[in-house]
C-alpha cells in the first residue's frame, strides 16, 4: 500500500486568517464612502447581476486600504445587496486579496517545483533574511511585503519574482535584493515585461477597471500613456 498522501488545507502558513483585526476601519468617512460609490457605479454598471461586480469592487476598497478591511467588506456589501459573509467568503478564496496592511510594494518569490530547483528558495530565505522579516512581512518602512506564491506560469523564466502582479524574470539571489533595495530607495525598476511598475494601491485600482490617480508622479503617469494605460489616468474635464 502507497503512503498517504497529507493535503493542508486552509489558509496558507504566512496568511493571516481573520479579516476583522484589531485598528481595522470598520467603516469609511463619509466623504470616503461617497467618493468610493462613485467610482464604484460605472463597475457595477458592467454587469447584468450586480453581484458579479464583487470582484472588481473588492479591488477597488483593497486600493484604498491596502487590504481588505471591514469597512471595505461592508461597503461591497451594501453596493451589491449582498451579506458580509459572501462577500468574506470570495475575498477568502483568492490570494490577490490580501488579509493584513500590505507595503507599497508586494514581492512574491515563486517556489513551485521548477522555480524552487532553480533558485527560488534561495531567493526567499536571503530577501528574509536581506530585509529582517519572515515570508509574509512587511519591512519597518512598510515599503516592501514579501510572500511565498504558487506558480506564476512563467516556467521558462524561472525563478521569477513577481512586484505587484509584474514579471521579473530570471532572478538570482544577487538582483532579487537589487529589486529590494530599488523599492525601498523610492526607484522601482522596471519590470522585465508587462506594464510599468506601479504601487500596491495603484496596481489595486487599475484591477478594478475605470480610472487612476498616478501617485506615483508625472513620471509613471508618462509611462502608463507610452505604455497604452493612458485611459486609466485622470481625464480632463
Amino acid at each position: 500500500m502507497s503512503e498517504p498522501v497529507f493535503l493542508a488545507l486552509g489558509a496558507r502558513p504566512q496568511e493571516a486568517v481573520q479579516l476583522y483585526r484589531p485598528g481595522a476601519p470598520t467603516e469609511y468617512p463619509a466623504a470616503v464612502a461617497e467618493r468610493l460609490a462613485a467610482d464604484a457605479a460605472p463597475l457595477v454598471a458592467r454587469y447584468p447581476e450586480k453581484r458579479s461586480a464583487l470582484l472588481p469592487l473588492l479591488h477597488l476598497v483593497q486600493s484604498e486600504d491596502g487590504y481588505i478591511t471591514p469597512a471595505g467588506i461592508e461597503f461591497c456589501a451594501a453596493a451589491l445587496d449582498l451579506t458580509a459573509a459572501e462577500v468574506v467568503s470570495v475575498a477568502t478564496f483568492y490570494s490577490m486579496y490580501r488579509r493584513g496592511p500590505t507595503g507599497e510594494y508586494l514581492v512574491g518569490v515563486c517556489t513551485t517545483t521548477l522555480c524552487a530547483v532553480l533558485g527560488g528558495d534561495a531567493i526567499l530565505s536571503s530577501l528574509c533574511e536581506h530585509l529582517g522579516i519572515a515570508p509574509g512581512g512587511t519591512t519597518d518602512d512598510g515599503k516592501v511585503t514579501v510572500e511565498r506564491i504558487e506558480c506564476n506560469a512563467a516556467c521558462d523564466y524561472a525563478p521569477v519574482v513577481m512586484v505587484n502582479w509584474e514579471f521579473f524574470d530570471d532572478q538570482t539571489v544577487a538582483s532579487a535584493r537589487e529589486v529590494v533595495d530599488a523599492l525601498r530607495s523610492g526607484r522601482p525598476p522596471s519590470p522585465t515585461r508587462g506594464a510599468p511598475l506601479g504601487t500596491f494601491r495603484e496596481t489595486a485600482r487599475l484591477l478594478a477597471g475605470g480610472r487612476i490617480v498616478a501617485s506615483g508622479g508625472p513620471e509613471l503617469a508618462l509611462e502608463l500613456e507610452a505604455e497604452g494605460y493612458d485611459k486609466y489616468l485622470p481625464q480632463a474635464a
